[in-house]
């Protein structure tokens, strides 16, 4: 009920939204403004006289003579008295600078911690917006920053915990076009990135550059980290100099991942760089630690060193900054920089319809077999109504089950006198992929009247009911 007592109109309901949404995003803004502030420490005079900054802890000078200053001191004290870190491990992080590549799962821990670690320099890119699915484990996020640059998020975290540190900004995707400008800034590269041509071009420009590079990656319930082109180790192309097919590479978005995964990776991740950054302790240089969530096991293995051969940093190698600069990543490995999902074409017009069109379909009440192909862990999310799940990877061994079905229908048909046609069969999967590839197998196995859904659920939500949930 509205002030009048009146109910309110669907229109009125949504202005109002849209009022505050505003106000919202508006206080957003000022709130990064004045983080900003904090962090580049503008000095102006306030109304009172004193100056709006004067709160701010100042950076730290690395020490000349061996000494902190004071808010150091006490900033990093906890660092400081530990026989193996000190003073001067400190003082070398201060003096340094690392660029971590990817604002998400692993990037968030890492950026955090050495932001508050006291890394003098600490760049970000990425060039993605924060989404409501991140925040599981995309820690650095809040909701505020929902639909916000990922960087802006990340710096303003970053700036929070720690105002003495130099929080530097790249809103950009990372590309061979400005790889070697990014990267040549800084002493240190974490790639916190999630696919294969970005593992390749990273290694490769920390090659070119002779930058050394903390390499972490998680996926599921497993992840793995090692640190490439150190102290005469081996570069990711000496592991692994032929990609792996586009069938083996898996995402976060495709396969899931348990959100603190992720962040134990990105936590040692950081480990690392502040180990080289500091110049203390072992590197994971020549070994890659293994760590299995569900067991609660890490494995550290030692693994092949620099190859001769190897076409990035190998004895006859000659890969200079022109040549870098003109590598495709994407036809080289096969597979797409984007986070976009794979759309396949793998079947004639014919043989598909739109959701819109199986939604006119289910309305009308025609006879039909909807089945779903996607993994049963997956259909226990969210399904439709009366649709009968058969995992694509079980299909060829449970044929007789869209027979039976297709052999109920018809009778159903029969006994309502509408024997005159045959009932339809329909493949629905997530995103329309799996459901071609089971009408093709389902082709030659005879059900030739069998079609795909387009786009599959997440086409469903999109074109046919916005209620219904995707993931």
């Amino acid at each position: 009920m509205n002030s009048n007592g009146k109910g309110e109109t669907v229109a009125e309901i949504r202005r109002e939204i849209a009022a505050l949404q505003k106000a919202k995003s508006e206080i957003d803004d000022r709130i990064s403004a004045l983080q900003a502030r904090l962090s580049t420490c503008a000095s102006e005079d306030g109304a009172n006289g004193t100056n709006c900054c004067s709160q701010r802890l100042t950076p730290p000078e690395p020490p000349s003579s061996g000494q902190l200053s004071a808010d150091a001191i006490y900033r990093y004290s906890r660092q400081l008295i530990l026989p193996s870190f000190g003073v001067e491990a400190q003082a070398n992080l201060l003096k340094s600078s690392v660029l971590v590549i990817g604002a998400g799962g692993l990037g968030s821990p890492a950026l955090l911690y050495l932001a508050a670690c006291g890394v003098g320099r600490v760049g970000i890119v990425d060039h993605d917006a924060v989404e409501l699915n991140n925040l599981h484990r995309q820690i650095i996020h809040t909701e505020a920053y929902i639909g916000r640059s990922k960087v802006e998020s990340a710096a303003a975290a970053c700036r929070a915990i720690n105002s003495t540190a130099q929080i530097v900004e790249h809103k950009e995707a990372f590309r061979t076009s400005n790889a070697l400008e990014i990267m040549r800034e800084y002493d240190i590269v974490v790639d916190a990135t999630d696919n294969v041509p970005s593992r390749y071009m990273i290694s490769d420009c920390c090659v070119v550059l002779r930058k050394p590079l903390i390499s972490g990656a998680a996926l599921g319930l497993e992840g793995q980290l090692t640190v490439y082109n150190y102290n005469g180790g081996p570069c990711y192309r000496c592991l692994f100099p032929t990609p792996p097919p586009t069938t083996a590479c898996q995402r976060c978005s495709d396969s899931g991942v348990l959100g603190v995964v992720p962040g134990i990776i990105g936590c040692l991740q950081a480990l690392e760089a502040i180990k080289v950054a500091g110049a203390v302790g072992e590197p994971l240089s020549g070994r890659m630690l293994l760590f299995d969530a569900l067991s609660a096991r890490i494995r550290v293995v030692k693994i092949r060193g620099r190859s001769s051969q190897c076409e990035a940093c190998g004895e006859n190698a000659a890969l200079t900054e022109e040549q870098f600069r003109n590598l495709d990543y994407e036809n080289f490995t096969q597979s797409p920089l984007s986070m976009s999902p794979l759309k396949l074409h793998l079947l004639p017009a014919e043989a598909r319809i739109t959701t819109k069109e199986y939604n006119e379909i289910n309305l009308k009440g025609e006879p039909h077999i909807l089945v779903d192909v996607r993994p049963a862990h997956h259909y226990k999310i969210i399904s439709l109504p009366k649709s009968l799940n058969i995992p694509l990877a079980s299909l060829e061994g449970r044929l007789s089950e869209i027979t039976a079905a297709y052999a109920s229908e018809e009778s159903n048909m029969t006994a309502t006198g509408e024997a005159s046609r045959a009932p339809s069969l329909y493949i629905i999967c997530r995103r329309g992929n799996d459901s071609q590839r089971a009408v093709e197998f389902l082709h030659e196995k005879g059900f030739a009247f069998a079609k795909d859904i387009i786009g599959g659920l997440e086409s469903w939500s999109q074109d046919v009911d916005p209620k219904f949930p995707i993931y």
